[in-house]
């Protein structure tokens, strides 16, 4: 795989170096920080800082395939797998790709803040948001790009 086309690569050089990113790294008590650091033709580039109890909903990327990698930290990673949310300890330096139809939630569950680079090809447009009820993903709803974030 060409290391332009794997998003794990992107993901990896963005991480390298969070002090040249164009929005400096925050960390917000109240809520998951986020900020787009790149985009372009092929795909677009996320920040995102977790404290200690921050994390995503059960939630897709509206068609998106994917990768983060854990920068510092860790963050837990949770997928359906036989009707159950199944957990994925990921430590700093870890990464992740997932495909188009991926249906996650993130979490940091450790004491320590967490950092991760994100990429999707092609951007966001819109995410669904997931409930799992009695084994099955019902839509709890939907988020667009520029209204939802």
């Amino acid at each position: 795989m060409n290391h332009r086309s794997d998003l794990l690569a992107v993901a990896a050089r963005w991480a390298a170096d969070p002090a040249a990113w164009p929005v400096p790294l925050r960390f917000d008590p109240v809520t998951r920080w986020y900020a787009r650091l790149a985009g372009d033709t092929d795909h677009e580039v996320w920040a995102l800082s977790w404290l200690p109890g921050q994390g995503t909903d059960l939630h897709d990327h509206g068609g998106s395939s994917g990768a983060f990698l854990v920068v510092a930290g860790t963050l837990t990673e949770e997928t359906v797998a036989g009707g159950r949310l199944r957990p994925h300890r990921l430590p700093a330096g870890t990464g992740r790709r997932f495909g188009a139809r991926h249906v996650h939630l993130v979490h940091n569950q450790d004491g320590e803040p967490a950092v991760s680079v994100h990429v999707y090809r092609p951007a966001l447009r819109r995410m669904t948001r997931y409930r799992l009820a009695d084994g099955r993903l019902r839509v709890a709803d939907v988020a667009e790009a520029g209204v939802a974030w």
